[in-house]
């Protein structure tokens, strides 16, 4: 399943799930990276300058700096209107492109190893929200033939298509993160 989280703007007369664009070599490197995938996640509930990213993600702002680079430079985020802050000063904020939801799994060449990423960056979503944050939860097991799991892959697919397209309609409600992941049980 995709593996992204940002909103992107769509044609409403699209049928779902969406066809997916290959990541270029600089969106998949891009998204490489958990704390990357949490700054696209940031900057699609809303726009933030290098500064807000440091202190909510509680990293210094050159670390920031560099994957907001790497992101900018693969064209997932994008400068947003320069304005001015609270003490006066100029700040450049950034915002989502909107772009990676619509992108077959970029990490799919990394190795196994990046199948992770999206996950970490979810658990520490999890753990920034806390307990209380969790507005619902399933946890299921099903057995299934692989026509079975490409069918139950392609129904989840076109819901959550349906919903991030129109995303931007309901901006002035309350953002949730979510994660489907499926995976194969042990023996």
């Amino acid at each position: 399943m995709s593996s992204h989280d940002d909103t992107p703007a769509g044609d409403e007369a699209t049928a779902y799930p969406r066809p997916r664009r290959p990541a270029t070599v600089a969106e998949a490197k891009a998204v490489g990276h958990p704390l990357r995938i949490r700054i696209l996640r940031l900057c699609g509930q809303r726009e933030l300058t290098n500064k807000e990213l440091a202190d909510r993600l509680g990293k210094s702002p050159g670390t920031i700096l560099y994957h907001v680079r790497q992101l900018l430079d693969a064209g997932l985020l994008v400068p947003a209107e320069v304005r001015t802050g609270a003490s006066g000063a100029l700040e450049k904020p950034y915002r989502s492109a909107g772009v990676t939801w619509w992108l077959e799994d970029p990490l799919a060449d990394a190795g196994p190893a990046a199948a992770m990423l999206p996950i970490q960056a979810f658990y520490d979503e999890l753990l920034e929200g806390g307990p209380e944050a969790v507005a619902g939860m399933a946890r299921f097991m099903l057995h299934l033939s692989d026509d079975d799991l490409h069918e139950f892959e392609r129904r989840i697919l076109a819901i959550l298509d349906e919903y991030i397209e129109t995303d931007d309609q309901r901006r002035d409600q309350p953002a949730y993160g979510g994660l489907v992941a499926m995976h194969r049980l042990p023996d």
